[in-house]
């Protein structure tokens, strides 16, 4: 069988493609089933946003045709002409290889993010419910998995805050240590605003959450577990918060540098946090200068997201080698399994002319004692291991050797093997 992979992605289909052919988790079953019925041994299909992506174990035969047509023709209305130029396509470890940088986040559009691993677990989960994961599929998404687990273990890949609502949390956790019970107070409706909250919120944070329109509050507070707090006076509160979202559409500062002096030092200058994330700026940049305030605007955060984001793709290059390592000893392991059944096969068959010979002449030898029959036995299994050796050991030595599948050796001494042994298919 082949492995192949054919998809689209972030980078080569505009999102307009993606949504047009992306599966929604009610269609998955069918069209797992479908592929089955249309040839393809095993069968996986990943779904995200950035992504859509078919894997299968089929026969060397199996038409491309059929990938394409399952991906956009007829499905999603997508002519296959209009499919191939933004498809890629991968085939035995070009595909291994594809599968393990997928799971390891490296194909992802920020390297590094733990989404990717999730969701392929996911598609993994929904083959195997399905009946359409059968063991070389099982094998190569099992060794991906703790690949992916492999490179976050052992590189920094993903420890650096790459967007701008985490980068915003991280440098809180720099100032207060733990965010557990420090309260957090979101100004104005922004979406960026809303993601550092989240992540302040799952950090075990208090969060208040204030707007110009009080139902606008009261709906962002029920999404963060929060509670509200009137905007008339938030900036006479600001003494009893640690972190200040901004990120409202007022077209002048709502805090002054006054403002925060007087919080500041009502707090016994304990340190606050505020993230300024509107255009125009909320917070009055002077605020900078007071000691114990640290203020960050959206261009703070964006050069500290795109700092860590070139880190990362320095990391990315330890996190590479580990998957060319991984797939090399993956392939070794799928090429022995190859070979396996014929070497399995080929012992059985000389066993059994061993046996077969010996009761055909053991009449002929006569009466033998204990020990003769022990010396007769261990001298023709003896025999029948050395006639053995050779091919098998040729077998396990391309099996070993071979760095790629394109030319498979080992594939065609196996056959070589079967027909010289006329051996049976197992």
């Amino acid at each position: 069988m082949k492995l192949v992979v054919a998809g689209v992605n972030h980078r080569t289909a505009p999102v307009e493609l993606r949504e047009k052919l992306a599966y929604r988790p009610e269609e998955i079953p069918a069209a797992l089933i479908e592929l089955q019925a249309r040839g393809a041994k095993e069968a996986v299909i990943l779904s995200t946003c950035n992504r859509v992506e078919l894997t299968a174990a089929a026969a060397e035969d199996f038409p491309d045709d059929l990938l394409l047509e399952a991906l956009g023709a007829g499905r999603a209305g997508v002519a296959i002409d209009e499919l191939r130029p933004h498809l890629y396509r991968f085939e035995d470890n070009a595909a291994i290889r594809h599968l393990f940088r997928v799971a390891a986040s490296l194909d992802s559009m920020i390297v590094g993010e733990p989404q990717i691993l999730g969701q392929l677990k996911q598609a993994y989960a929904a083959a195997r419910e399905h009946g359409s994961l059968g063991p070389m599929l099982d094998a190569v998404l099992t060794r991906a998995f703790n690949v992916a687990k492999r490179i976050r273990s052992e590189t920094d890949i993903g420890r650096n805050a790459v967007s701008v609502s985490y980068a915003a949390v991280e440098l809180a956790r720099e100032i207060f240590g733990s965010l557990h019970k420090r309260r957090v107070l979101i100004v104005g409706a922004g979406k960026m605003s809303e993601g550092a909250a989240r992540h302040l919120m799952n950090a075990g944070a208090e969060i208040f959450v204030t707007n110009r329109t009080p139902e606008r509050a009261l709906e962002m507070a029920k999404v963060f577990r929060g509670e509200t707090m009137r905007y008339e006076v938030f900036p006479q509160r600001l003494a009893e918060l640690d972190v200040v979202i901004t990120s409202s559409a007022a077209p002048e500062h709502i805090l002054t540098r006054e403002i925060v002096r007087r919080a500041l030092e009502a707090r016994k200058h304990q340190p606050i946090f505020l993230i300024d994330i509107a255009v125009p700026r909320n917070i009055d940049p002077a605020v900078q200068t007071l000691e114990h305030a640290y203020l960050y605007d959206i261009d703070d955060l964006k050069r500290v997201a795109d700092r860590n984001l070139q880190a990362r793709q320095g990391v990315a290059q330890q996190a590479e080698a580990i998957v060319a390592e991984e797939v090399e000893r993956l392939e070794a392991k799928l090429r022995e399994r190859e070979v396996g059944p014929v070497i399995v096969s080929l012992q059985e068959q000389l066993e059994a002319i061993r046996q077969e010979a010996l009761i055909k002449y053991r009449a002929r030898l006569g009466s033998l004692t204990e020990e003769q029959q022990n010396a007769v036995d261990a001298m023709t299994r003896a025999i029948v291991n050395k006639i053995a050796h050779a091919p098998i050991s040729e077998m396990r030595r391309e099996a070993a050797e071979q760095g790629g599948r394109e030319a498979p050796r080992e594939a065609e001494l196996a056959s070589v093997v079967r027909r010289m042994f006329r051996l049976r298919e197992r």
